[in-house]
């Protein structure tokens, strides 16, 4: 499928704490590629998909947003307009999985009525685990939300989590809004591809003593 040739452009959203593995979900998702070494998102990051959903081609414009506390504000604006969001914990960090109900919150006050959600509870390749798959289950159950538990190290999950979240968007009614003549116009940064966009600066950092993502 021709990237520039579609039917829907789907913006979606990855949110939750800081370290949760978001980046590296998207860059398994997005280019198939997995790293130890990782950029801790400030701001806003976003990378594009095509997929083929019902006979329609899709692009997914998938923002990955930054989790800690100080750029709560900028990312806010980013959830106007979302069609879907997915919502990332830390299965070992007992944290960022209190934390959803927060996340949540912020949905609430920020994305349109009807947005899609979906809740994952990322690195399940790790066996130090901090919360259990029910907990995970029950937790998107109170909700009402689709669940499921990925690995951006081992790519489990992953394009499950994505294509399931772009079918709920699809049969929800949304898509009514996301014909192409409507899509967001966003300015390439000269430094990236077709593909991809940034809106952000980027620190480099070691993942240290975590072999899991």
């Amino acid at each position: 499928m021709d990237s520039g040739q579609y039917d829907h452009l789907f913006k979606i959203l990855l949110i939750g704490n800081s370290g949760v593995g978001k980046t590296c979900m998207l860059m398994r998702y997005s280019e198939n590629q997995f790293t130890y070494n990782f950029y801790n998102t400030i701001g806003v990051d976003f990378k594009i998909k095509a997929l083929r959903l019902e006979d329609k081609n899709i692009k997914l414009q998938i923002w990955d947003t930054a989790g800690q506390d100080r750029f709560r504000t900028i990312t806010c604006s980013y959830y106007r307009g979302a069609h879907g969001i997915l919502i990332v914990y830390d299965i070992t960090e007992r944290e960022s999985f209190d934390n959803v109900k927060t996340w949540m919150v912020e949905i609430e006050k920020h994305a349109k009525k009807g947005v899609q959600k979906m809740l994952i509870g990322n690195k399940s390749d790790c066996s130090n685990r901090a919360v259990s798959y029910e907990e995970g289950f029950e937790l998107a159950k109170q909700y009402q939300i689709p669940f499921a538990e990925t690995s951006a190290k081992n790519a489990s999950n992953i394009d499950l989590a994505f294509t399931n979240l772009a079918k709920n968007i699809l049969g929800s009614g949304q898509v009514l809004n996301t014909a192409p003549s409507q899509g967001m116009k966003i300015q390439q940064n000269k430094y990236n591809t077709q593909q991809s966009g940034s809106r952000q600066v980027q620190q480099n950092q070691k993942n240290q003593g975590d072999d899991c993502c």
